[in-house]
């Protein structure tokens, strides 16, 4: 079992900070973006992605962001109520502030970049009195990631947050979601990333995220990597590599590692999303840590194995089966 304890007698079970988008995923697939002539809108931005993502699996759940006073901003909040999502600190923008868009260009399933247009965005507008202390107070677990903190008062907003959370007893769990082109600067990042991270009780990323946060350090392993948060919040700290798979540190000293399961690859992104929304699940059931993360594998097969990302957020039974079928060797790639 995972040695987490959430808070009882809580009326929402998650909630997350951060931002709010619209992805546009290329409907001519296997081809570049110059030759791609239309798009299919979705909502996008990683802790959007998870919140809907444990949503659909029927936990309780809440959102606290900021959006643009215009059609995309509506569109987003009518998707989040449609996912049974509470929108009441979803805050709208009257300052001219317009919705991220990320462009996806799928050339093939292994080759697929995202152009982003993230000037003068409503998401990084957020303000520290914006965020509602009760929502965070009543919510067993809240979940940060790291574009969030790259620009005041996002940056400030997300902090209030943490300190919110920490108040009121309500488990953190740090997505970080490192996009370079929202930084001005490594540095930077690093410094903003450490010190959100020390609140943090779970901390999920791949290596290159790690290493990013790691460049004042000397060492780069996964083990150094994992002790250094366990001096202070963290209960657990997962590492992704990939095809490679993950590997989860506990406090304890004792790393884990799950199977992973095939899929046939559409597009990559949306993995780590459908990832995280898998394996916290898991963990707010009390499932031991290989378990949930064989839960957040075959979540991010389901995801790539689709067009979009929102959209294509399974339902547990969805996983469930996905993990059967693996096990009775229906699913060959």
């Amino acid at each position: 079992m995972n040695d987490i304890a959430f808070p009882a007698d809580r009326s929402l079970d998650f909630t997350a900070i951060g931002r709010l988008c619209i992805d546009l995923n290329a409907n001519e697939i296997n081809r570049p973006m110059e030759e791609t002539s239309t798009f299919t809108k979705y909502v996008g931005g990683s802790p959007a992605n998870i919140t809907i993502g444990m949503s659909r699996f029927d936990l309780k759940t809440a959102f606290i962001g900021k959006i643009a006073n215009d059609q995309m901003g509506r569109f987003i909040r009518d998707y989040l109520e449609k996912n049974q999502i509470d929108t009441s600190n979803v805050v709208n923008d009257y300052t001219g502030a317009v919705t991220g868009l990320a462009f996806t260009e799928i050339k093939s399933p292994t080759d697929c970049s995202i152009l982003m247009y993230r000037d003068n965005v409503a998401d990084l507008l957020l303000t520290p009195s914006e965020v509602n202390e009760e929502l965070i107070a009543k919510s067993k677990l809240l979940l940060i990631s790291g574009t969030a903190l790259a620009q005041s008062p996002s940056r400030e907003a997300v902090f209030q947050a943490l300190q919110y959370a920490k108040k009121h007893g309500t488990v953190i769990a740090f997505d970080l979601d490192y996009r370079p082109y929202t930084w001005k600067s490594q540095e930077e990042t690093a410094v903003y990333y450490n010190l959100a991270a020390e609140k943090c009780d779970i901390i999920l990323g791949t290596r290159e995220e790690f290493d990013m946060m790691e460049c004042f350090e000397q060492e780069h392993s996964d083990h150094s990597t994992a002790s250094r948060w366990f001096n202070h919040s963290a209960q657990i700290v997962i590492i992704k590599h990939g095809k490679e798979g993950s590997i989860a540190y506990t406090k304890d000293g004792a790393s884990h590692r799950a199977k992973s399961f095939p899929a046939k690859v559409i597009k990559t992104f949306g993995a780590g999303d459908s990832y995280a929304a898998g394996f916290l699940y898991g963990v707010m059931q009390g499932w031991t840590l290989e378990k949930s993360m064989e839960f957040g594998s075959a979540s991010a097969c389901i995801v790539i194995s689709s067009h979009s990302c929102s959209d294509a957020m399974p339902r547990a039974e969805q996983v469930h089966d996905y993990i059967a079928r693996c096990e009775r060797g229906e699913i060959v790639v």
